[in-house]
């Protein structure tokens, strides 16, 4: 399959066998891997509880200016925003459907950031296969393939800059402004690679970390804006639960940059 950013490197972490397998600590270990390992994207296709090595381990992504993208969770297995995608810095990702609306099965809440397609998704499967699924994880992936292309446009673009331009640049599909639905709104790719987007006050422009001869981007949906001013939302950012494993499939290039997109995976069978 060809995803969001067919040259994106990607760098697969297995945290867990199965959802009902996962752990805290594996997860907080496989964040560490990825920072280790060059990633300049970590995408988290799921959620579970506050924990503070998941915690240091976002704090530490965020100091070494990784883009850390996670799902919000789903309805009505999720009640509330799971972690990571609860925590300060992380992208809270929701999902929206074939109508291009929040989807019922993603979750809301106030620290949901930005939306992106997320019901009857088309991905690969573990054993080889094509599967059909829904959950915040697909949409997850989608966001972090964005992240990707930014990173791959805007090398000395800081991480915090990043999340800003792809929420800045977002079609706004809810009540007017932020919301618990979508945040800022559906992730919009092509305004996020085109628009004019001021940089957060108090931030520099930082070259993302990077791996030998490494290339890497993602992202999806599209609009035309030339050159279009955004001005620039606070940025805010988060696991995410889903029937589905995480979609690796949708984590594919466009541009080349020099960074990793870090995926980590839970191995489970999707159903169609």
């Amino acid at each position: 399959m060809q995803g969001i950013a067919p040259s994106a490197k990607i760098l697969p972490i297995r945290v867990a066998q199965s959802a009902e397998g996962k752990s805290t600590d594996a997860l907080a270990k496989g964040m560490n891997f990825a920072i280790d390992h060059g990633a300049s994207v970590i995408n988290i296709s799921l959620v579970g509880g506050p924990d503070f090595d998941v915690e240091d381990a976002v704090a530490r992504a965020l100091e070494r200016n990784v883009v850390v993208v996670a799902g919000v969770g789903n309805a009505p297995h999720d009640l509330v925003i799971g972690y990571p995608a609860a925590f300060d810095g992380v992208l809270a990702v929701g999902a929206t459907g074939r109508d291009g609306k929040r989807a019922a099965i993603s979750v809301k809440d106030a620290k949901v950031q930005i939306c992106a397609p997320g019901v009857d998704m088309i991905s690969t499967t573990p054993n080889g296969g094509y599967s059909l699924a829904s959950g915040t994880s697909d949409s997850t992936a989608i966001v972090s393939g964005a992240a990707a292309l930014v990173r791959a446009k805007f090398p000395d673009l800081s991480a915090k800059d990043v999340i800003n331009r792809l929420t800045a640049t977002a079609d706004d599909i809810g009540p007017p402004g932020r919301d618990a639905e979508c945040g800022f709104g559906r992730l919009n790719v092509l305004k996020a690679l085109t628009a004019d987007v001021p940089l957060l006050e108090g931030t520099a422009q930082s070259t993302p970390p990077s791996s030998a001869s490494t290339t890497a981007s993602t992202a999806p949906g599209y609009i035309d804006p030339a050159a279009t001013t955004v001005p620039p939302p606070q940025a805010e950012p988060e696991p995410a639960s889903s029937s589905t494993p995480l979609v690796l499939g949708l984590v594919a290039g466009l541009v080349v940059a020099g960074g990793l997109v870090a995926a980590l995976v839970i191995r489970r069978r999707r159903s169609f």
